[in-house]
């Protein structure tokens, strides 16, 4: 599964950013097009967020659902409520507080992990949701009451060059969209590109809620990439290994298809694994896993890293013989080898919290292990065929294993 530039953070970055500067370009073009399909246009939205909701309830991807469930009920309220000149009521105020809570809304998100769209998280989420609903409309109605004198000329004061919507209001949009942003670049999943994407169009279409049917537009585009998220979301569960988070042997066995004429195949062991699991349980050895696969990301070479299966990886290296990738192997296994793995005795924790405290920072809890690894390298030189060169690595795995281990053998 060769890495896509589609998938990259800057892509998922900039193309939300370039479908608004298209649409602020071709305004004109927009509201004509809108007019000759208002009713298509005007229903697109729902159509797009509920099939987005559907598509994560059936690939477990219930934050997805989270976010198109609150922008397909921030849309419901533009067109229900918002259709109104802002001078007019209570439209101002609605909008402010739409724009604050959606926001807040799409990070929710965060603190709820991924399930099927009908779980408990899902739930909690769906009385979160109802209680802003709750929340703003006593707002309004102290509003309509006559509260909050002063308020609309104060908190609510817009610079009409800028936006119609309030300063502060637009300073918040700005710094939130800015906080997703970094998230996303550091981050890069699936759901990180969508809350962005989503508060990114939100956020254009409440700056620029003046504009004849912005809100349909930009909110349909939410509703394209979020759909094409939680499809990538789907792939990438597909791709990966859970336990590791590195690439699996469906990945590799794709990329191996793509590999040209010059290529270099090694297959990685964890030496004595069942030796870790029967001493320190299964756990643990899920931990070696994990720290060898996180060392294995780091390698030199432009090299791609798979979890074969078992305690077995795989690593790829194109355009290198075996002699070129040789040395970024060595430098991969040393890396292993020197890393002091903490054992914790659970037979010795505290049995309370404030025992644990106390003991905080001493070592009579736990100890440390070394991990070696032994790896078998072969390259394309005798054989351009894949499958075939993954076995001659196999084999020169095998040798470097009965040679005593931790080691690097390459086949001849």
């Amino acid at each position: 599964m060769a890495t896509s530039f589609t998938s990259s953070n800057l892509f998922r970055l900039f193309m939300p950013v370039l479908m608004m500067i298209g649409v602020l370009a071709g305004v004109n073009h927009i509201i004509d097009a809108t007019q000759a399909n208002s009713g298509f246009v005007t229903n697109l939205p729902y159509i797009l967020f509920a099939t987005a909701i559907a598509l994560s309830h059936t690939f477990k991807q219930s934050r997805m659902a989270m976010v198109a469930l609150s922008m397909l009920l921030a849309y419901l309220v533009v067109q229900v409520r918002l259709q109104s000149p802002l001078s007019s009521g209570t439209t101002l105020l609605e909008l402010s507080l739409l724009s604050l809570l959606l926001p807040v809304s799409c990070c929710l998100v965060y603190l709820f992990s991924d399930t099927g769209v009908i779980s408990r998280g899902m739930a909690i989420f769906g009385v979160t949701i109802m209680s802003f609903v709750g929340w703003t409309a006593l707002i309004l109605s102290h509003f309509a009451g006559g509260g909050f004198l002063g308020f609309e000329s104060d908190l609510l004061m817009a610079f009409p060059q800028i936006s119609r919507l309030p300063l502060v209001l637009v300073l918040f949009t700005v710094a939130i969209v800015g906080a997703t942003g970094i998230f996303l670049l550091n981050y890069n999943r699936p759901i990180d590109a969508a809350v962005f994407a989503s508060i990114f169009m939100a956020g254009g279409t409440f700056i620029f809620f003046h504009i004849p049917y912005i809100s349909s537009t930009l909110f349909s585009l939410s509703g394209v990439l979020i759909i094409i998220y939680v499809i990538s979301a789907s792939h990438q569960m597909a791709f990966n290994d859970r336990l590791t988070n590195i690439p699996g042997r469906r990945a590799l066995e794709m990329d191996m298809k793509h590999l040209g004429r010059k290529f270099t195949i090694a297959m990685l062991d964890v030496d004595h694994f069942k030796s870790f699991n029967d001493t320190y349980g299964h756990d643990t050895g899920d931990d070696v896993l994990k720290l060898v696969a996180s060392r294995m990301t780091g390698v030199g070479g432009n090299a791609k890293v798979y979890r074969y299966g078992g305690e077995e990886f795989t690593i790829l290296f194109k355009g290198k013989t075996a002699k070129d990738s040789k040395p970024y192997l060595d430098e991969l296994r040393e890396q292993i080898q020197d890393y002091q793995m903490v054992i914790r005795d659970e037979t010795k924790r505290p049995a309370n919290t404030k025992q644990g405290v106390k003991k905080r920072g001493t070592k009579n809890d736990q100890s440390t292990v070394s991990v070696t690894v032994s790896i078998g390298a072969a390259d394309s030189k005798t054989t351009r065929k894949p499958e075939d060169v993954l076995k001659k690595a196999d084999k020169a795995l095998y040798s470097a294993k009965e040679k005593g281990r931790n080691q690097v053998q390459c086949a001849r």
